[in-house]
Parts: C-alpha cells; sequence; structure tokens
C-alpha cells in the first residue's frame, strides 16, 4: 500500500511539474526591456529661454528594447500611462521648478525596468482665484446643483460658435436623477477641494456607488446598457493641475462663456459622473456656484457640462401658495397707492457705491397705462448726476413665506441696475447683511438679458452672495414673470415659472422672519458698473406685484 501511494505522489508531482512547464511557456521568453532610452523636450527652450516658453509643456519620448508599455511617475504626484512611450506633461507649479521623473518600462509577464530623469520647467500660468474659490483656502466640499435645470447636460464639441458652449442635447430636469435607484447615486457625491501647501488635492466621496455613462459600463463589468449606478471605489486623495484651456470655447473668444481653466485630477480621477474624462474646463466659478464642461471620452463630438454648488440642495415637497393676500396691479393712473407704498429719497450710493439720487417726482415714478414705471435720467440734482426712484412696502405690507411674482420689463443702457427685492424689516436694529436680503430679480443693462436671483446674508454679503442666473432673449423688449417661492425649508427662484436657483433655508438664516418689498433702478455702482456716457433715460415698467400664502 505505500509503494502505490508513492507513485500516485510521483505521477502527482510529474503532472504539476508539465502543468507548470505549459503556464510559463504561455508567456512566451520573459525578457527584462533593456536599453532604456528617455529624452525630455522642454516646449520652447531657446538660448534666451533655458526653461522654456512659460506653458510648463514637456515632451516626452522613451524608447527601450523588449519593452511593451511605458509609464511615467512624476513628483508633482500624478503619474500616465504612455503605451507608445511618448507623452506631454504640463507642469503647472508657477516659476521655474525642478521635477523628479520616474520612467518604467514594462515588458512580458510584467517584468520592468526603470530610470528617473529630472526636468526643470518654467509655468507662467496661475488661477489663483480659481483655487480660492474651489477650497476657500483651506479645503471646501462641493455637490451636484441637483435643484437647478441643466446640472447635467450634454452638447455639441465643434467649431459652432453659436451652440458649443452649452448643453445644446439635452439638460437635465431638477433632481432628474432621484427619482430611480439606477441613477440617485449621482446626488451622493461629495467632492472636497483642498490645498496642501502649494499643491491642490481633490477627492471624491460617492458613498459607494458610481453613475456611469453606458458607453464605459466596461470598466465595471456592467451590463446594464443605460447609464447606470455601480459599486466603485474612489477613495483616496489627487492631486489637480490647473493649466490654460485650449478648448473649442476658448477658440470663440466670446468674453463671458469661459473662465478658461482647466482642472486636470490626477491618476483617472473625475467629477461625479463617469465619462472616461478627468480634464475639466472652467466655465464659471463663484465662492459658491461652478460650471464645468469636459469632452467625452472616446468621443470628442460631445461636450458634457455639470453644475456643482457648495450647498447641498435638498428635494422638499412642491410647495406653491394660491391665496391671493395683497396685490398691486398699477390700474390707475397717477402716482403709485400711498396705502401700499412709500419711498426712499437721497443719495449718498446707498452701500453699493450708486451715482443716483432716488425722487418721489413723477419724473421718474409714475402709474401709467396699466403700469408702474421706474424712470432713471440723466439730471443734476443734489450733487447726483443720476436721479431715479426706489418704492418699498415696509410699515405697510410684510410677510414672511409665500410666493411672490414680478411681471416687469427692463430698462436699457450700460449702467442701469433694476431690481426687485426683498428686505428683512428689523433692518435698523439688525443691521444689513445680518437682517437678510432675497433678490427676486436683478439685471445688469451692461449685461443684458442675464437674470440674477440671489441671497444675501451674514458671510455672503456684497459680491460673495448666494447667487445664480439665466439667460433669456428679451428681458427690455417684454414682460417676464419674476417669482419666488418662500418656505421654511427653500426659497426658489424663477422666471416665467422656469426653476433657475434653488436656497435650503434653515433655522439658522434670517429667512424666517417678515421681509418687506422693494422696485428701484439703480445707476452704476458695484454691481451695474460703468454708465454708457450717451445714458439719457430708460424705464423699468412693472404690470403687477401680488403675494400669495
Amino acid at each position: 500500500m505505500k509503494k502505490i501511494n508513492n507513485y500516485i505522489l510521483l505521477f502527482a508531482s510529474l503532472l504539476l511539474f508539465v502543468n507548470c512547464q505549459e503556464d510559463d511557456a504561455s508567456f512566451g521568453d520573459i525578457k527584462s526591456p533593456t536599453n532604456l532610452q528617455v529624452t525630455a523636450e522642454v516646449i520652447g527652450k531657446t538660448a534666451t529661454e533655458p526653461f522654456g516658453d512659460g506653458s510648463g509643456v514637456v515632451k516626452f519620448t522613451t524608447t527601450a528594447d523588449n519593452a511593451i508599455s511605458y509609464k511615467y511617475v512624476f513628483s508633482d504626484g500624478t503619474s500616465q500611462n504612455a503605451p507608445s512611450g511618448i507623452f506631454e506633461k504640463r507642469f503647472t507649479q508657477t516659476g521655474v521648478n525642478v521635477y523628479t521623473v520616474i520612467v518604467i518600462a514594462s515588458g512580458t509577464a510584467g517584468v520592468t525596468t526603470n530610470t528617473t530623469i529630472e526636468v526643470e520647467v518654467l509655468s507662467n500660468f496661475t488661477d489663483d482665484e480659481a483655487v480660492q474659490f474651489l477650497t476657500g483656502g483651506t479645503q471646501k466640499q462641493w455637490y451636484w446643483s441637483a435643484s437647478e435645470p441643466g446640472h447635467l447636460g450634454v452638447g455639441q464639441n465643434d467649431n459652432d460658435a453659436t451652440k458649443n458652449y452649452f448643453a445644446n442635447y439635452y439638460q437635465a430636469a431638477p433632481f432628474e436623477k432621484a427619482g430611480s435607484p439606477d441613477s440617485s447615486c449621482l446626488y451622493e457625491n461629495v467632492m472636497t477641494f483642498s490645498k496642501d501647501g502649494s499643491l491642490l488635492k481633490y477627492e471624491l466621496d460617492n458613498g459607494g456607488q458610481t453613475f456611469f455613462n453606458k458607453d464605459f459600463q466596461s470598466v465595471v463589468g456592467g451590463t446594464a446598457g443605460f447609464d447606470f449606478c455601480y459599486d466603485y471605489n474612489t477613495a483616496g486623495l489627487k492631486t489637480v493641475s490647473l493649466s490654460p484651456s485650449e478648448s473649442v470655447v476658448v477658440a470663440n473668444n466670446v468674453a463671458g462663456q469661459t473662465r478658461g481653466t482647466m482642472l486636470n485630477i490626477a491618476d483617472g480621477g473625475f467629477m461625479g459622473y463617469y465619462i472616461g474624462q478627468s480634464s475639466y474646463e472652467i466655465l464659471s466659478i463663484t465662492e459658491n456656484r461652478m460650471v464645468v464642461r469636459a469632452v467625452m471620452g472616446g468621443n470628442p463630438a460631445l461636450a458634457w457640462y455639470h453644475i456643482f454648488t457648495t450647498i447641498q440642495p435638498v428635494q422638499d415637497p412642491i410647495t406653491d401658495f394660491t391665496n391671493l393676500v395683497w396685490s398691486d396691479e398699477f390700474n390707475t393712473d397717477g402716482a403709485p397707492d400711498t396705502s401700499k407704498w412709500n419711498y426712499d429719497i437721497g443719495s449718498g450710493g446707498w452701500g453699493n457705491s450708486e451715482l443716483q439720487y432716488y425722487t418721489n417726482s413723477s419724473n421718474n415714478v409714475i402709474v401709467q397705462g396699466g403700469n408702474l414705471k421706474i424712470t432713471a435720467k440723466a439730471q443734476l440734482l443734489s450733487g447726483s448726476n443720476y436721479t431715479s426712484a426706489r418704492l418699498k412696502s415696509e410699515n405697510k405690507f410684510e410677510f414672511h413665506y409665500g410666493k411672490v411674482e414680478f411681471r416687469a420689463k427692463m430698462p436699457t443702457g450700460g449702467g442701469t441696475w433694476p431690481a426687485l427685492w426683498m428686505l428683512g424689516q428689523n433692518y435698523a436694529t439688525n443691521t444689513w447683511p445680518s437682517c437678510g436680503e432675497i433678490d427676486v430679480m436683478e439685471h445688469r443693462g451692461n449685461i443684458p438679458n442675464v437674470i440674477h436671483g440671489t441671497l444675501h446674508y451674514p458671510g455672503h454679503s456684497g459680491g460673495n452672495g448666494i447667487t445664480n442666473t439665466t439667460t433669456i432673449a428679451d428681458a427690455s423688449t417684454q414682460f417676464h414673470i419674476y417669482k419666488a417661492i418662500w418656505t421654511s425649508n427653500s426659497i426658489k427662484f424663477y422666471v416665467d415659472d422656469q426653476l433657475y436657483h434653488s436656497f435650503l433655508n434653515t433655522s439658522t438664516t434670517p429667512f424666517n422672519s417678515d421681509f418687506f418689498l422693494i422696485l428701484n433702478v439703480a445707476m452704476g455702482g458695484t454691481f451695474g458698473g460703468a454708465i454708457d456716457p450717451a445714458f439719457v433715460q430708460s424705464s423699468m415698467e412693472v404690470d403687477y406685484v401680488r403675494v400669495y400664502q
């Protein structure tokens, strides 16, 4: 019996030996890469510009015998696979800097050879303001602006300058992806930008799942055949570099279409929605809102658009108010109804360096033909070069929570600054911005047709208000309905019933007490900007103001 067991053991050993030989043969000849050669061409390097042209671009070319792929590992925290051995890297740390580069050549069966070189290169590109907005100086979290139409969208990426800078193919409706577990993971994303010394870092917390574009489901072995939430690990800090954009939007050379700064996330990082892309063009960014554009991986005919906010939107039940509690239809010609309105009179800049003197003269404010007309004029009065009017319902009508609607047509002219807004009634004892301000509508004559909805409160005064914009075609030639729906949970802003801005209201904000209404046309100032020297006069016309609760 012992002899049989020995034979069995010998036979098993022979089988194992044969199988191992067959497995080894499947690799072919295992050879380490040899004769590893690396060249680094600093773009723009000349005798007078030894560190390049300031673009920070270096072209690496690597060759080796018996190599099937290459990888570059850079001392700025990024890395890149380069199967051909050729890769252009843009170094973004400002000034002349020396970078260490590890070059790895891979052969069969994963055998590698590596070498290390150093490059010294100049980068002149910087966008310190964008870094400040992204991080708040230390660290800041960003979320999908799910309450906005178009927070996720796609459009064309071509040379059509009239369409290649916005999502003209598809725009997601507010909270569109929340309705199904197939897509709701998108809104779980928390994107954190932080500063680590001179480096910009990024981390995506996806809650365990990522919303994948269907074209990339193979990355996770998906089979849904449509955009779907798959389990996917995104943990870990990734280095972000900034670079100048060279997109078709930049080529449009139209002011306001793009900031022109690229966010490049290392090691395959991405901003929530997986489209096979790690580079995003910042179209616009403020302290609390960011719009980015990314060309789709594997399909350069498409560009995706993402809108992010620093205040996580909350989808509260749809609330409307239908009980009309106060209105002015402006049906009686003459002075405005004194039972509903009084005036602010005077000048002094009004806290915004405005240049008008407010009056109650019929030259500046009158009800005529069914509309209230507030007219700004180039007129010298008490040291001011312009006159206008500002009406308010203070001490006559004040309220909190409800729906307020203004049907209005904007004035024209560079420097005009019409506003339909509300101010906390306790401003005299709880001074601005602590009293709170709700700007239902603001418009700049210097940037016509762009409508602003903004909230001001402590920490968000001046240019740091929580704001968003929407663009309409004819703000100064047609009447539009500007509306806010205000509850204890949210404040939502609309133009012609199209939601474009949503704010999460809580017990910690000042937006839970009485406010009064204000209608005015300012001139110049911090928001209105430069006044057209040819300006003579222009009017904001208001068809009605209505408040529902």
